[in-house]
């Protein structure tokens, strides 16, 4: 199923951007959740009601005390399930970063002792729209990214022009040969914040793409050490299929 155009006709109005793009999340949660990630991780879709209904998926540590059997649970009993390897291609820039906790612009719930790790945007008609909502939009990703919380974004709206990702750059001043070009609006990106030789940086990857193409698969790092695949197309094809657009 190659990427259609859901903010134009036939699919708009008929078929409502809002509930494709909550499905879609639902899609990509459940194969984070299936798939790919340990026991202590979780992965859930949210919606953030208001003006516009946005859509992303946030990833979870929870505390070994939270995955660990009761005592005369059969204590000792489970055996640990190893999450499946997966191994992202070496990112294409890796810009400064400084990774401090006095860029306050979100609050976090930290409810039974959860721990926000990453991060996954769909960019909404609404976060393109205006200049104050761009930057705003901007704002958030770069604050997840300042916090050590690794991100990544997808924007399939056609009906707006605007380039977040190189928002997001701009924000932490990374030099413009980094930018995806200015005629871009359809793209993937996904954002690595990392400590590397005293210094602290944010390794990138991006993949522009068009209608009628093929979405891509891009890295969400969890910890060092483990990082998960987000397959945009393959999620995108079952949200079309159980939206009845296949």
């Amino acid at each position: 199923m190659p990427l259609l155009d859901h903010f134009r006709p036939p699919l708009h109005p008929q078929h409502h951007w809002e509930w494709f793009h909550s499905n879609w999340a639902t899609r990509i949660a459940d194969v984070l959740n299936d798939q790919w990630l340990p026991p202590e991780y979780l992965a859930e879709e949210s919606t953030h009601a208001g003006a516009r209904v946005e859509i992303d998926v946030a990833t979870f540590e929870q505390s070994a005390k939270e995955v660990m059997p009761a005592e005369g649970d059969n204590a000792g009993a489970v055996a640990t399930v190893r999450p499946r390897a997966w191994a992202p291609p070496a990112p294409a820039h890796s810009v400064p970063c400084v990774l401090t906790e006095g860029f306050e612009v979100l609050v976090f719930s930290t409810v039974a002792g959860m721990k926000l790790v990453g991060a996954i945007e769909i960019v909404s008609p609404g976060k393109k729209d205006r200049f104050e909502e761009r930057r705003a939009f901007a704002i958030k990703c770069a604050s997840y990214l300042h916090q050590g919380i690794s991100l990544v974004l997808v924007d399939i709206v056609t009906n707006r022009r605007a380039n977040l990702h190189n928002q997001v750059l701009e924000l932490l001043d990374a030099d413009e040969k980094v930018h995806l070009p200015g005629e871009v609006n359809l793209y993937a990106a996904a954002y690595r914040p990392v400590a590397r030789g005293g210094q602290t940086e944010v390794d990138l990857w991006s993949s522009p793409f068009e209608i009628g193409e093929a979405l891509p698969v891009m890295p969400l790092w969890l910890r060092s050490d483990l990082t998960v695949p987000v397959d945009f197309d393959a999620t995108y094809q079952e949200a079309c299929r159980r939206r009845r657009l296949a």
